[in-house]
C-alpha cells in the first residue's frame, strides 16, 4: 500500500510540469498534456520492475520535443527516472549502455539535421546533469542502505550465533561434568570390586563373610552398569550442575589403587606438573588405565611410567594377563573420551594389546597449553564482504562522471579543432584574392572558400564597410583567433578584402 501511494504521489508530481508546459493557453495542445500524462503513468508503473524503462521513454519524448534533450516539461521527470534507475537497479551496465545509446543518438540527430555541434554538446550536459548525476546518487544511496542493512542483519545473526554458542557451551560443560562423573565413579566402583573380590576369597572369612563380599562386587558392577546406561542423559536447565570431583595427582590415584588391592608401581617420582588441560589429560589417562586393569585384568601387575623431555610428557600404563574370572562390563567409549581429551590438550593418544595378552596405554602431552586456532567469524568475513561492495560502488560512482568529464572534453577538444580547421583560410589563398573577382573566379585561383567562416563579427572588430551585401570572417591562422580575414561582397563580387586585429 505504501508502495502504491508513492507512486501516485510521484505520477501527480512529475505531471505538473507537463501540464504547465502544455497549456493549450501557451501555444501546447490537450493532445500532448494526454500522451504526456499517460506515458509518465505508465513508466511511473514499470519503473519498479524494469528501472531503465522509464528513463529511456522519458528521453525519447524529450528527444522528440527538442534535439538539445532539456525540455520543461520532461527534465523533472528525468531527474526522477534517472535516481531511481540508480536506486532500484542492481546492475549498472544496462544504465551505462543507455546513456551511450542517448549519445550516439544525439549524435546522428545532429549529423543528420545539419545542426552545429553546440547542439550535441548541450545534450550531452543536459545527459550528465539531468540523469546521469541522479543515477550516480541512487547508486551512493542504494550501496549506503545495504550496508545498513547488512550490519542489522549481521547483528542479528550475530545474536543468534552467540545464542547458539552459549547452549553449545552448556551441552559441553553438562558432557565434560558427565563425563568426569562416569570416569570417576567408574575408577571407584573398580576399586570397590577389586577390594570386594579380595575379601571373597579371603580364607580368614567365614561363608557368611565371603558371600557378603561376592554381593558387594556384584553390587559395585550393577552399579557401573546403570551408571554406564544413564550417564549419558544430562540435567535439565533448571536443575543444580553436579560438583565436579577433586582433582587427585598421580601419586595419589597410584596410592588409592594399592591400597584397594591392585598391584601399581609408579616408576617415576616426583610425577611433573603439567599446566591446564595437559594436567586434567595426564590424570585421566593414569586414571583409564587403571580403571580397565581392574576391570579386565583382576589381579594383574599395573605399571605406571611417566617421562619427559623438553617439550612434552610422556605417560605409559601397562596392565599383565589377569586372572580367569567375571569382569565389569565396559560400555567401550572411555578410549573414545580420553581419545577426545588428549586431543584438545594438544596430544596423541595410542593403545594396544602387548606380546603376553596384557594392554599398554601411552600419551604424550605438550609442556604448554596449545595455542588456539585463529578462525574469522563468519558475520567478520560477510561485514568485510559487503564493505567491499560498497567500496566498489563508491568507486564506480567516482570514475564513471570523471571518465565522462575526461571524454566530453576530448571530444569538446576534437571538435573545436575539427571547426576550427573548417574556418581557417590559408594566407596564400587570402594573398591571391583580388577585389572585383567573383566566387567563381576565387575558387578557380585557389582551392575554395572554407565551409564554416566564423559566426558573425568577432568582439571590438572594426565596423563592416557600408554598402556591403554580405561580409564573411576566416580565421587566418589554426589555432589563434586573432587576427582574421574579412571577405565583403555585392552582388557575388569581392567588394573589400581586410586583414581585422
Amino acid at each position: 500500500m505504501r508502495e502504491r501511494l508513492f507512486d501516485l504521489g510521484l505520477w501527480l508530481l512529475l505531471c505538473v510540469p507537463v501540464l504547465l508546459g502544455s497549456d493549450p493557453n501557451d501555444g501546447g495542445s490537450w493532445a500532448g498534456v494526454v500522451v504526456g500524462v499517460t506515458l509518465l503513468g505508465g513508466c511511473v508503473a514499470v519503473s519498479r520492475r524494469w528501472p531503465p524503462v522509464p528513463v529511456a521513454v522519458t528521453v525519447a519524448v524529450s528527444l522528440w520535443s527538442t534535439p538539445e534533450l532539456f525540455t520543461a516539461s520532461y527534465s523533472l521527470a528525468l531527474i526522477a527516472f534517472g535516481y531511481l534507475a540508480g536506486r532500484r537497479q542492481e546492475r549498472a551496465r544496462a544504465a551505462l549502455w543507455l546513456f551511450g545509446a542517448v549519445a550516439a543518438a544525439g549524435l546522428v540527430l545532429t549529423v543528420v539535421t545539419h545542426a552545429s555541434p553546440g547542439q550535441w554538446f548541450t545534450l550531452l550536459l543536459s545527459l550528465a546533469l539531468a540523469i546521469v548525476a541522479p543515477w550516480l546518487i541512487g547508486r551512493y544511496v542504494r550501496q549506503y542502505d545495504r550496508l545498513v542493512r547488512s550490519g542489522w542483519e549481521l547483528a542479528d545473526r550475530m545474536e543468534r550465533e552467540q545464542a547458539a554458542v552459549a547452549d553449545r557451551e552448556r551441552l559441553r560443560e553438562r558432557s565434560r561434568i558427565a563425563g568426569d562423573m562416569h570416569d570417576s565413579l567408574g575408577h571407584d566402583l573398580a576399586l570397590i570390586a577389586v577390594r570386594a573380590g579380595a575379601l571373597e576369597v579371603d580364607p580368614a572369612l567365614g561363608p557368611a563373610q565371603q558371600d557378603a563380599a561376592g554381593e558387594l562386587r556384584r553390587a559395585a558392577a550393577d552399579a557401573t552398569a546403570r551408571l554406564r546406561d544413564i550417564i549419558g542423559v544430562l540435567r535439565e536447565d533448571d536443575a543444580v550442575a553436579p560438583t565436579t570431583p577433586a582433582g587427585e595427582t598421580v601419586e595419589e590415584l597410584t596410592a588409592r589403587a594399592r591400597a584397594s588391592g591392585l598391584a601399581v608401581t609408579l616408576t617415576t617420582t616426583p610425577v611433573p606438573t603439567l599446566p591446564g588441560m595437559s594436567g586434567l589429560a595426564l590424570r585421566r589417562v593414569v586414571q583409564e588405565g587403571l580403571t580397565n586393569a581392574a576391570k579386565h585384568a583382576p589381579g594383574a601387575a599395573v605399571s605406571v611410567a611417566v617421562t619427559e623431555d623438553g617439550t612434552s610428557v610422556r605417560v605409559r600404563v601397562v596392565s599383565g594377563r589377569g586372572s580367569a574370572g567375571a569382569t565389569l562390563p565396559s560400555g567401550g567409549t572411555g578410549l573414545v573420551g580420553l581419545d577426545e581429551r588428549v586431543r584438545l590438550a594438544g596430544g596423541t593418544l595410542a593403545h594396544g594389546v602387548t606380546g603376553d595378552g596384557g594392554f599398554v596405554l601411552e600419551a604424550v602431552l605438550p609442556r604448554s597449553a596449545p595455542a588456539p586456532l585463529p578462525a574469522a567469524p563468519r558475520s567478520a568475513r560477510e561485514l568485510d564482504r559487503a564493505r567491499r561492495e560498497v567500496r566498489k560502488g563508491l568507486a564506480r560512482a567516482i570514475w564513471i562522471p570523471l571518465a565522462l568529464l575526461a571524454g566530453l572534453g576530448l571530444l569538446m577538444a576534437g571538435v573545436a579543432l575539427w571547426t576550427q580547421a573548417r574556418s581557417y583560410l590559408e594566407p596564400e589563398d587570402y594573398a591571391r584574392m583580388r577585389v572585383g573577382q567573383s566566387l567563381a573566379e576565387i575558387t578557380e585561383l585557389s582551392d575554395g572558400l572554407p565551409d564554416h567562416p566564423l559566426d558573425g563579427r568577432p568582439q571590438r572588430a572594426p565596423a563592416e564597410p557600408p554598402g556591403m551585401d554580405e561580409c564573411r570572417y576566416y580565421r587566418s591562422t589554426m589555432l589563434a583567433a586573432i587576427p582574421v580575414y574579412r571577405l565583403c561582397f555585392v552582388d557575388g563580387h569581392l567588394a573589400d578584402k581586410a586583414e581585422v586585429p
